[in-house]
């Protein structure tokens, strides 16, 4: 495969992740909007000793995810890797690539002296 066949297939699969991200993000956009609206009205309608912490957790939730998910965080390093998105993460990280890369290589990334600098 070429230099410049190589380059296009990472481009390609990496356009791909990157809307499979955008699709569940969007999707997390549609669930929490009514969640939130109801864990607030829950709170405002049924005070206690904790005020909005039904609110502020679907807020914690959706932060969590957001973390997870990853979205541009791949980008920061991906142009100047040979290996677009995936050069930028680490098969077993917490993110949803990082996951995926688990899954595809068949277990996490070993560590290596060079990943721990990079990450710390």
């Amino acid at each position: 495969m070429t230099t410049e066949s190589r380059t296009r297939w990472v481009i390609l699969r990496d356009l791909v992740i990157f809307q499979v991200k955008l699709a569940l993000d969007g999707l997390k956009d549609l669930v929490f909007m009514p969640i939130s609206i109801v864990a607030a009205a829950v709170d405002l309608l049924l005070p206690d000793d904790e005020p909005g912490r039904r609110f502020y957790a679907v807020l914690r939730l959706g932060e969590r995810f957001d973390r997870w998910l990853s979205l541009f965080g791949a980008a920061q390093k991906a142009n100047a890797l040979d290996d677009g998105l995936f050069g930028a993460s680490r098969a077993g990280s917490g993110t949803l690539l990082g996951r995926l890369e688990e899954i595809v290589i068949g277990g996490p990334e070993p560590e290596t002296e060079q990943a721990a600098h990079a990450e710390g």
